[in-house]
């Protein structure tokens, strides 16, 4: 890997994790263009996905401090339910990585039409949340657990976290701010566990990437990430995910036409 493929592989993973677009769909197109062995640069991307929890914990540190500080009170209060519901969501992509690894990871082959379809899959998911108006309430019990499959979905190719989740809350009357917010804290756990158990397998020991490109791709997916972290907020909540939506028709007609 090249260190302006690292930047290219850094920039899309920072904008993608966060906008509704697919971070994997789109790094699985650049890599399919690039023709790159996705084993062969795993702590690469291993790093870039721990640049963009990075930007998540620096974008919310207050009310994740907040929460630590309710939470650590030992007693069912306001910030207390918020980190169960929190945790009730990870539940399902929890089960889909203890069950369906193997499928999952059969999935991410560089099939374009495959990734192209989940993009227009994405489309259908942001349109609807644009076009369906629900009158708007906090983040139920309830609401966390399908929000919280929908997660679990969107661990294909093609099917963006972000957009999957902030569409269903949207779909379900979720609070524009508050499904925002939930959306890039529930992936902090899942994230950062499934990295660390791949990275203690042991499974890449091939991998020759060498550091300075890795701290390339680092830094660019931090600062992209950040970035693209806060806008999207502010785009959920003046809803404006139709053009994301419109995004993912053309790059998904795209990436089928590429297959």
């Amino acid at each position: 890997m090249t260190w302006v493929e690292a930047v290219v592989l850094g920039l899309i993973q920072g904008l993608t994790e966060f906008l509704p677009v697919s971070s994997s769909g789109h790094l699985e197109i650049a890599k399919s263009l690039f023709g790159m062995n996705p084993e062969a640069n795993f702590y690469f991307t291993v790093a870039v996905h721990g640049a963009t929890v990075m930007s998540t914990l620096v974008v919310f540190w207050k009310e994740i401090l907040e929460l630590l500080k309710g939470t650590f009170k030992f007693r069912m209060n306001e910030e207390t339910s918020y980190v169960l519901k929190l945790i009730v969501s990870m539940i399902p992509v929890g089960f889909a990585g203890l069950l369906l690894k193997d499928p999952i990871e059969r999935m991410f082959s560089g099939d374009m039409v495959f990734v192209g379809t989940m993009l227009l899959i994405t489309a259908l998911l942001l349109a609807g949340a644009h076009f369906i108006k629900k009158r708007e309430r906090n983040i139920t019990w309830l609401d966390a657990l399908v929000i919280g499959i929908a997660q679990a979905v969107a661990v294909i190719p093609g099917i963006s976290r972000s957009g999957a989740t902030i569409a269903t809350g949207l779909m379900i009357g979720n609070r524009k701010d508050e499904i925002a917010k939930f959306s890039f804290l529930m992936v902090l756990v899942p994230v950062i566990g499934a990295n660390l158990v791949e990275v203690f397998s042991g499974e890449f020991s091939g991998d020759t990437t060498g550091a300075g490109i890795i701290v390339i791709g680092f830094i660019t997916a931090f600062v992209s990430g950040y970035l693209a972290c806060r806008w999207m907020i502010s785009l959920v909540k003046r809803s404006k995910l139709i053009w994301f939506s419109i995004y993912c028709a053309i790059a998904g007609l795209l990436a089928v036409l590429m297959g």
